[in-house]
């Protein structure tokens, strides 16, 4: 779910600021035709980066050519994904030394296949048309091949790209096409040597491609009665313009995600060559794109047209790593709310839980009988004994000589069980809860926070818990202190206690003594049970308390697992970014965050996180599951703080903010603009390195070009425009984007030939082992390709 969230926030960061501006729509029809099952894992990807990118991205068509159905790729694209299964031809497992040269001998050797892509290409066709509407122009289709170098399938690019041609040829004025060929030079276990040679086959052929006298002629458009018509091509090269993109930089580095990297660069690429003139009239300093003068730029004295590489670097805000920190930091500010510090005093956090010992000593006197029934006990028939009789003896002694054990059943009846009887029919959880539910709408900024922290005896803030641990104590020894009064008086002699003796009158005198006597004694036994009835009370609150406490620990246990949850992903996201660009993101938005909450505190109550718009109640809401909870975090985050002024500052304002977040104002070493820029526009240099490397680093043929894609009235892209304008020797152009996000840098590098890549004359080895070894690679004779240089 954080996940989503963060995905969502950093894909609408990147989006276009405002409709009113469309420069990032494609001005002509595009189609991409990715050609081979490993282009397969290209497709989604390039979808999504067109989705953010390109305002009219609905109308882009993208087409798959594979060996199978495909039905992962593109799953969920709509109406403008298309698979194209050519179903039937050879696989790596049938023959991997004749693969390719199968797969283009059975192509051409069958119909069946030629149907499938004649229907299909002519469905896009169509399809194309549906979108007019979307494009400022229907004048030129942009068509983009996607494969990889070694990617048998590729043996079928001039077929399928000239049927695609000739078919899209009927509806456009023309088809401008270019191949972009990935490369991937890190070791593969599996089909080590085998893939190197594979790659080199492609390119090869490639080459006899992009020859200007190359000649192509092949019966290849069908009609639904299934006659052939012939495609013919040439004599002029096959690409307008062919693009080389590995997974290694010129430096030899991979990068990370280094295929994924160049998918972007395709995308860019595509959106250079092809974007809305809507603002033509627009002047500024940085120059525009024009293909034919690169194109011209490529072309070495003997009429080579070189090949093209690309980088692309970013600058952009971390909005990623900033949605799950402001999320985390939200969380936290919940937390240090919920433990604010509270005013109550000792006898009212009892009360709050309905322990003050008013309400629990009027509570164990409720369990009582009313002292009356002891009247009762005097009515109580004795056996007659005289009181010379009873005089020598003990208080003990005298009650079983006149009632046996009859006033202990008596006492035991109507007291003691029906003490117990009361005492069992008390509910002590459901009072707590009900004392609790009323105190909590009286004392709203009471939390379970606060309640775990009374009711711990581990803790020297667990007041409550301790009162009662010491009320405990406290009746314990009052219960100890009365029974051993009530011993001593019941081991006294009836003549030592008190009361009124007449002489001669015995029976008198018998009476007297009773009344005291139960006076005394069971007035002594009541008052026992009077305390081991508040006794038993207490410690039932005190077990109560313990479950309530091991209650809330569980709680906070879980708020703290999900607090550190939300850390983690939030630290891990910042660790992605570039060490430049991701610094100080976390302390930044604690900063932020924190007075963003303050400002709405201030506008809508104190207690304004809490209300049911925004968190609402927290142990309500985490009894329904951490993720009701996470999505009101989430729903809030969105909403109230990723939405206001703090988080809608240029990219270049907020790095500044940012890098000197901990500078004190008294502090004069703040980083000025100016470096910030300066050191921006050093790393834009650094990272756009072109994706290919080349045997000589600085050759002759090297043309450049470089081009910002971000908003072109920026301080940042004013600032880059006029750094080493005296000493730049490639050309620096800008297309504008409405966005304020951040700024990226496409580096455009043509001119070499194959015998330049370093890929070239490692893999060339292979490739020649594998042909001394019976190796077909090729379905047309070898003395038409070019020589291997």
């Amino acid at each position: 779910m954080i996940e989503q969230y963060a995905a969502d926030y950093s894909a609408a960061e990147q989006r276009l600021k405002g409709t009113e501006d469309d420069q990032s729509s494609i001005h002509y029809p595009t189609v991409f035709l990715f050609i081979g099952d490993e282009s397969e894992q290209a497709i989604e990807p390039m979808m999504k980066s067109n989705e953010l990118r390109w305002a009219n991205n609905a109308g882009v068509v993208y087409c798959h050519v594979s060996s199978t159905s495909g039905a992962n790729a593109g799953k969920g694209s709509g109406n403008n994904f298309f698979n194209i299964p050519l179903t039937g031809l050879p696989t790596i497992l049938d023959d991997k030394r004749t693969i390719r040269e199968q797969i283009g001998k059975s192509f051409h050797s069958t119909g069946e296949h030629l149907i499938v892509l004649n229907r299909t290409l002519r469905r896009i066709n169509d399809s194309i048309g549906d979108y007019g509407r979307m494009y400022a122009s229907f004048d030129r289709l942009h068509l983009a091949v996607i494969t990889r170098a070694d990617d048998p399938m590729n043996i079928l690019l001039p077929d399928v790209v000239l049927l695609a041609q000739s078919i899209f040829g009927s509806l456009f004025k023309s088809v401008q096409m270019d191949l972009f060929v990935l490369i991937q030079e890190r070791e593969q276990a599996e089909t080590f040597g085998y893939a190197a040679a594979s790659g080199i086959s492609f390119l090869r052929e490639l080459e006899r491609f992009q020859q200007p006298d190359f000649h192509y002629n092949a019966p290849l458009q069908m009609t639904g009665d299934g006659l052939t018509i012939p495609v013919d091509h040439g004599p002029a090269s096959l690409f307008d313009l062919v693009y080389m993109l590995s997974d290694r930089n010129e430096r030899g580095m991979t990068a990370h995600n280094g295929m994924e990297h160049n998918y972007e660069i395709i995308c860019r690429i595509m959106l250079l060559k092809n974007k809305s003139r809507k603002d033509s009239s627009v002047h500024y300093s940085g120059e525009s794109y024009n293909n034919t003068s690169f194109k011209h730029s490529l072309r070495a004295e003997s009429g080579r047209i070189g090949f093209v590489s690309a980088g692309l670097a970013k600058v952009q805000r971390p909005a990623y790593a900033i949605a799950l920190t402001v999320l985390y930091h939200l969380f936290d500010q919940i937390i240090v709310r919920l433990q604010a510090t509270t005013e109550l005093g000792s006898k009212e956090k009892l009360r709050f839980f309905g322990l003050d010992a008013v309400t629990l000593t009027g509570r164990s006197n409720e369990m009582i009988s009313d002292g009356d029934k002891l009247d009762d006990m005097k009515g109580l028939i004795t056996s007659g004994i005289k009181y010379e009789q009873l005089r020598g003896m003990t208080l003990r002694e005298a009650e079983a000589a006149l009632y046996g054990n009859g006033c202990e059943a008596f006492f035991n009846k109507h007291f003691v069980e029906a003490a117990e009887r009361r005492l069992q029919n008390i509910n002590i959880s459901k009072e707590i809860q009900y004392s609790l539910s009323r105190s909590m709408k009286e004392h709203t900024e009471i939390t379970f926070y606060h309640l775990f922290k009374w009711t711990d005896e581990n803790n020297a803030t667990g007041e409550v818990t301790l009162s009662v641990r010491d009320k405990i104590r406290e009746l314990t020894r009052a219960i100890e202190d009365v029974q051993q009064e009530l011993e001593a008086t019941l081991s006294m002699r009836v003549e030592d206690l008190k009361f009124q003796r007449v002489p001669f009158m015995d029976k008198r005198n018998v009476r007297t003594f009773i009344h005291t006597f139960l006076d005394v004694v069971y007035g002594l036994r009541l008052a026992v049970l009077k305390l081991e009835t508040e006794l038993s009370i207490y410690r039932r609150f005190a077990i109560e308390l313990e479950v309530l406490n091991q209650w809330y620990r569980v709680r906070i246990e879980r708020m703290n697992d999900l607090r550190a949850q939300l850390k983690m992903a939030a630290k891990q996201s910042i660790s992605l970014s570039d060490d430049y660009i991701g610094q100080n993101v976390f302390e930044y938005y604690e900063r932020v965050t924190t007075d963003v909450i303050q400002e709405l505190e201030e506008k809508r109550g104190a207690s304004m996180l809490f209300e049911e718009r925004y968190i609402g109640n927290v142990l309500e809401r985490i009894e329904q599951g951490e993720s009701s909870f996470i999505e009101r975090l989430i729903i809030v985050c969105r909403r109230d703080i990723l939405t206001t002024e703090r988080f809608n500052q240029s990219f270049e304002e907020e790095l500044l903010q940012r890098a000197n977040v901990s500078v004190s104002y008294s502090n004069r070493k703040v980083l000025p603009k100016d470096e910030l820029f300066q050191q921006l526009y050093r790393m834009l240099e650094e990272n756009a390195t072109i994706n290919i490397r080349l045997f000589d680093y600085t050759h002759k043929l090297r043309y450049e070009e470089q081009y910002f894609f971000g908003d072109r009235n920026s301080e940042f892209i004013r600032y880059a425009f006029g750094m080493d304008e005296a000493s730049r020797i490639h050309k620096l152009g800008s297309l504008h984007e409405n966005r304020s996000s951040g700024v990226e840098k496409l580096h455009l590098m043509g001119g070499f030939h194959l015998e330049d890549l370093i890929y070239y004359r490692n893999a060339k080895v292979f490739y020649e082992a594998y042909l001394k070894d019976g190796y077909k690679f090729h379905s047309i004779d070898q003395n038409e390709l070019p020589v291997l240089r």
